[in-house]
């Protein structure tokens, strides 16, 4: 069996000359293989570092980090955006949140003249709906992207408050420092929305008393109608209008029975955090990282070293985990190209937040420059259609 598996590893291995091992200098991060990473950052209120590696061959996790005025206006309000997008089934819907949901954010922003649940309600709507009117325009000639979607989580750091807002099964991890212990604890701030979860799957059998087969055990893992973990998402076109449930959408996306009302949701699950002085900082990941290390774990490898490079060091020891968990070796794990890597780890986007409240205060009376990150992968043209995916990897956000 093992060596059955490691003839299957040398097959997909590529030399370490492969044309993806790059390094370069510039300021928005560097390429290493199939990793990408920027290990610092100043951001509006202190440090950050942010890294992704790519598993899928077209990478479907996105992200970004937008500091400085967050509306239109020059006037602010100021602070920090941060979005990780963990795309299924293509990377259309996940590159299409990143483009326009900050930009919305913005826009919704400068009506209210200030950051608020409602604002943030308002931009994951307009993103939603931006995406629904592309799907309906490409629907003819691109029918399977219908069935692209996206988890989305986004933070927002404004006025003394964290806003964390969610679709899907990315994650939001505070480090709070503990003034007795001098311990960094864990806190989720995040809520997740995959039926793995009971009481997911108890709202969606509320929400659709009808269906009993509304979540079903496939393969012993728990899906949407037999199709998808996660329950709210952008796009996944296909569990939302009926319309698009049909021919020539690819049959293994096709329900049996149609459908009368949305059986996924695009939205957000949103919590407001008053940041205190013993908050360190915010871990945001896709559930790549998650799936390899705990609340804890990660809470405790950012305080426990340097803050530089703590997204790569975050990303490094899940893969350390997945190669493990296969009995192989990181270093073996490392020359597996993308593609055939999904098989071993999902993509992995991480994004570290520091939170400094002497920089902050410094920054609203100085004049801070607007910056601008996105989380990096192998560049390749932004109209290619993901081949098309099983149920099973397309559920697997």
């Amino acid at each position: 069996m093992l060596s059955g598996l490691m003839n299957f590893l040398r097959a997909c291995f590529r030399p370490r000359s492969d044309r993806y091992v790059h390094t370069n200098s510039d300021s928005s991060g560097r390429q290493d293989g199939l990793l990408w990473y920027k290990d610092h950052g100043q951001h509006y209120s202190g440090e950050f570092s942010m890294a992704v590696v790519q598993a899928n061959n077209l990478l479907e996790d996105q992200s970004q980090l937008e500091s400085g005025s967050l509306s239109l206006l020059d006037s602010g309000p100021f602070g920090t955006f941060v979005g990780v997008y963990d795309g299924h089934g293509g990377p259309e819907t996940s590159r299409y949140v990143n483009d326009h949901l900050f930009q919305h954010l913005k826009r919704f922003t400068s009506e209210q003249q200030s950051m608020s649940v409602d604002v943030i309600r308002k931009a994951f709507q307009a993103t939603e709906d931006g995406f629904l009117s592309l799907v309906t325009k490409q629907w003819s000639t691109k029918p399977q992207i219908a069935a692209v979607g996206s988890c989305c989580l986004a933070g927002v750091i404004c006025g003394g408050n964290l806003y964390i807002a969610s679709l899907g099964d990315s994650r939001a991890v505070l480090g709070r420092a503990v003034k007795a212990t001098g311990e960094v604890l864990a806190i989720q701030l995040s809520a997740e929305h995959n039926v793995c979860i009971e009481s997911v799957r108890q709202e969606m059998h509320a929400l659709h008393p009808d269906d009993s087969q509304i979540v079903v055990l496939k393969h012993n893992v728990w899906r949407v109608k037999g199709l998808i973990q996660i329950s709210r998402s952008i796009g996944d076109v296909y569990l939302k209008k009926a319309e698009f449930n049909r021919e020539p959408l690819y049959v293994k996306f096709r329900l049996r029975e149609p459908f009368k009302k949305p059986i996924l949701s695009a939205d957000p699950s949103i919590t407001v955090h008053q940041l205190q002085p013993q908050d360190q900082f915010v871990i945001f990941a896709s559930d790549g990282l998650w799936e390899h290390l705990s609340n804890q774990e990660a809470v405790d490898i950012v305080q426990n070293h340097p803050r530089n490079g703590s997204a790569k060091r975050l990303v490094k020891t899940a893969l350390q985990e997945a190669a493990k968990k296969r009995e192989m070796r990181y270093s073996d794990l490392k020359k597996i190209d993308r593609g055939v890597r999904r098989h071993f780890h999902d993509d992995i986007t991480v994004i570290v937040v520091f939170l400094d409240s002497n920089v902050a205060s410094k920054a609203s009376s100085a004049k801070f420059s607007n910056i601008s990150v996105r989380g990096g992968g192998i560049s390749l043209p932004q109209n290619i259609l993901a081949p098309c995916t099983t149920p099973t990897e397309a559920g697997s956000t």
